[in-house]
């Protein structure tokens, strides 16, 4: 990022923080990190600068009581959290924020009192920023590869400032620079209506330090660069554009007249969508993309996501040695622990405490033990067979050996298991996850074959049958086994086409949902659209068209565990 689109972003940051979000930072710490910190804070914020620890608590962030000057006074103590006023507050470490924490957090940013200013040093592949606050954060800016930066350069006038904060009501939005973010947030496979919003919030912005009321080409282009880059998605190909309709010819006396037109139209008068993606593409860094997929999947397959809980169990496991901490809403007290944590200091402490408190056990802050437990998370593999006509009688039985080959493994690994099977007209759950290795194998010798293949239905109960068994503290995985020539639509109607259509929009949703997933392509010949439809999914994709029941187990096996 040059110098020049970096004091852009801090510009707009600064005028009006809690609109744009906030921004989401890049950069190894280091010198280069210092001085941009040290940039931030000459900032003139219209509101606090304040440091957010990452291990903050729910009683930090918005208050409550004070349970160790409850028990010292004897009576409620109320304080205030970090949320009652509006601030701009910097997050360090932001790569190993918990998604509990990132669900206050985007929470807070819902509001639009706040900002978030997240540094993430982008250490490992496997930690990232949460989705939930990512989305929120309208600004991206990358130090990764940033030698130096003139730290004083980078401050806007403050002047120029004032003016567009003053400036900014009166901005006014064409609809033709709606449609072209717009238009350009889905050619990248943006789904989140938050990017359009925040990059047109941002142009208004930059028209306003520009001294106009009027956002302009210009403007949505400078604004796209700064707020599309971080959430673009390339696996995703947008269909193209349908062709404009030829235009009709001139007449003949009027051809100078349109030549000298021609000649006075502004080439930003009208943005291209190609334009607007091409400059989004040109700030990707070479990673981002690779480290946003990768977090959020581990994240929702550890069943991380939506409550904003740090870890869902779906049983507890041995109790862990207690330790010191603060009451959550979630958190019990270990009496022993604190009891012993206190006795020892009775005897300072009510020589410094007011008369009439020789009787009473004074515990402090520091004395509170709380109980822990290891939570324990379940693994369950769901597998969508493909049972109609086009899967031959003996791929059909190969799959079944496979998948009860791999029901031994999973019941030795405490693993559950899931069995979903898709032919005629709709999908069908044979099996609801379960680690019962008879009533799963009576299940596959009755399963029959033949009828239609409604591809998209099977992979819609899949991820129903998924989603469900994370909401229950369990890690699921997908593992679907088709030759995957769908023709049935999700109403039962025989439709090719739309059946393809409504497979690949599922296998999208899937992606979304960060499911793990595994395609196994059972046809004697690799299906070229099984392919495109685990790029749609994010999943693993193997062709398996001679395979033995016991190589295919293997591979499923192998890509499962990876």
């Amino acid at each position: 990022m040059d110098h020049e689109r970096l004091k852009s972003a801090l510009a707009v940051l600064t005028v009006d923080p809690a609109a744009v979000g906030g921004l989401w930072l890049r950069s190894r710490a280091g010198p280069i990190r210092l001085a941009f910190t040290d940039t931030l804070a000459k900032l003139p914020f219209p509101m606090a600068l304040r440091r957010l620890p990452p291990n903050v608590d729910d009683s930090a962030l918005y208050g409550g009581l004070d349970v160790a000057e409850t028990l010292h006074s004897g009576k409620p103590v109320l304080k205030g959290g970090m949320l009652d006023r509006p601030s701009v507050f910097i997050l360090p470490m932001a790569e190993r924020c918990t998604a509990k924490l990132g669900a206050r957090l985007a929470q807070a940013l819902d509001v639009r009192q706040h900002a978030l200013i997240a540094l993430d040093e982008a250490a490992e592949p496997d930690e990232a920023l949460p989705h939930a606050v990512a989305d929120r954060l309208g600004l991206f800016v990358d130090l990764s590869e940033v030698r130096s930066i003139d730290g004083p350069g980078l401050l806007p006038d403050t002047a120029q400032i004032e003016r567009a904060r003053e400036l900014l009501p009166q901005v006014t939005m064409p609809a033709e620079r709606v449609s072209e973010i717009v238009e350009g947030c889905r050619q990248l496979g943006i789904a989140s209506l938050r990017a359009p919003m925040l990059a047109l919030t941002a142009a208004r912005i930059l028209t306003a330090l520009a001294g106009r009321t009027t956002v302009e080409a210009e403007d949505v282009l400078h604004a796209a660069e700064l707020t599309l880059a971080h959430r673009a998605l390339p696996l995703q190909d947008a269909p193209p554009p349908p062709p404009p309709p030829p235009p009709e010819p001139p007449e003949q006396n009027e051809g100078e007249n349109q030549q000298d037109e021609q000649d006075q139209i502004d080439p930003l008068d009208g943005i291209p969508p190609e334009i607007v993606v091409e400059a989004v593409r040109a700030m990707l860094p070479d990673n981002i993309l690779q480290t946003l997929n990768m977090g959020s999947r581990l994240r929702a397959a550890s069943g991380g996501q939506g409550a904003g809980q740090e870890q869902i169990g779906n049983r507890r496991g041995r109790p862990l040695p207690a330790r010191k901490g603060k009451l959550e809403d979630d958190a019990k007290i270990d009496l022993v622990a604190t009891l012993r944590s206190a006795a020892p200091w009775q005897g300072l402490r009510r020589r410094q405490a007011p008369a009439g408190t020789e009787r009473v056990l004074l515990v402090e802050s520091s004395d509170i033990h709380i109980k822990r437990r290891k939570e324990m998370s379940d693994r369950v593999l769901i597998f969508a067979v493909d049972a109609s006509g086009s899967a031959a009688v003996a791929r059909l039985s190969e799959a079944k050996g496979a998948v009860e080959l791999l029901l031994g493994r999973a019941y030795a690994a405490r693993d559950h298991v899931s069995l979903i099977t898709f032919r005629g007209t709709a999908a069908q759950v044979l099996l609801q996850p379960s680690r019962s290795l008879t009533q799963t194998k009576r299940q596959l010798q009755g399963l029959p074959g033949g009828g239609g293949t409604p591809l998209a239905s099977g992979l819609e109960m899949a991820m129903v049958t998924a989603k469900q068994a994370r909401s229950r503290g369990m890690t699921p995985t997908i593992a679907v086994l088709t030759d995957g020539r769908g023709n049935i639509a999700l109403d039962g109607t025989a439709n090719r086409e739309l059946a393809g259509e409504q497979a690949t929009k599922v296998a999208r949703a899937i992606r979304a949902s960060g499911m793990p997933a595994v395609i196994i392509d059972t046809a004697m010949r690799p299906n070229p659209a099984l392919v495109d439809l685990a790029r749609n999914m994010d999943a693993h994709y193997i062709a398996l068209p001679r395979a033995t029941a016991h190589k295919m187990a293997d591979v499923l096996g192998a890509a499962l565990e990876a």
